[in-house]
């Protein structure tokens, strides 16, 4: 039964992701682009997760926030890293994870200097989430098994930067019990952002619910389709 389950599960979110790619609004040309939005969303998506770069969340993310924010523009940007799969190799899979933070961040000081009247967003899904948490953290507590490539971790963003940030968005992050199990480091957001991050965990999602280290269930498939989007976007709304 829990596999016909997740086949089934599987072939909506595979189905939803054609739907939503073809729904999700078409990036405006560069030359006629305004050179800064209202609100600019960093979103960065699942390990593996379908419809790359933005993934199928983060599309489902981006369609219910224009329907929320009417008027105004909003661009959606998918934070560069491959949201890779590869566990067995620990050290290649870190350097990814650590080079989409460091991307993440830049972009964060890019768009803040630029635009200083942007709203700011950082979101992600799954290690995604944990990738946007990790972005807006005060610090990192590295693991001693990789105490030789703490000169590598990325630094925590200068003060100033979070009145850019209207909000933090995660979907299905790693609990800590995940990532404690996994040897990475605790997922803190910053004290500056706690007040302005919302967090979504579908009831017995293991990946977020505090399960033991394992792979995921179909119920870490449903962010797109069960709501999640849709109060996310209210959320952000607000805060913009």
């Amino acid at each position: 039964m829990v596999k016909r389950i997740v086949v089934l599960v599987s072939g909506v979110i595979v189905a939803l992701s054609g739907i939503l790619a073809l729904q999700a609004p078409a990036a405006p040309n560069a030359s006629a682009a305004p050179r800064c939005a209202d609100v600019h969303v960093l979103f960065a998506r699942g390990t593996a997760e379908t419809a790359p770069p933005l993934g199928v969340t983060g599309i489902a993310f981006e369609n219910s926030l224009r329907n929320r924010i009417k008027g105004d523009s909003v661009r959606v940007e998918p934070v560069n890293y491959p949201a890779s799969s590869n566990f067995s190799n620990k050290l290649e899979f870190a350097e990814t994870f650590v080079t989409g933070v460091k991307h993440a961040q830049k972009r964060v000081r890019q768009i803040a200097a630029a635009c200083p009247k942007t709203d700011i967003v950082v979101g992600g899904y799954s290690q995604g989430g944990a990738l946007a948490a990790y972005t807006v953290a005060d610090s990192y507590d590295i693991p001693a098994s990789y105490a030789d490539y703490r000169q590598y971790a990325p630094k925590p963003m200068s003060a100033e930067l979070a009145d850019h940030v209207a909000a933090v968005v995660l979907f299905a992050p790693p609990s800590a019990r995940f990532l404690k199990d996994a040897g990475a480091p605790t997922m803190r957001v910053g004290k500056a952002y706690a007040g302005k991050t919302i967090r979504f965990c579908t009831q017995g999602d293991t990946i977020c619910n505090g399960a033991p280290l394992a792979g995921p269930n179909a119920l870490h498939l449903l962010y797109p389709v069960n709501g999640s989007t849709d109060r996310a976007a209210a959320y952000v709304a607000r805060r913009v």
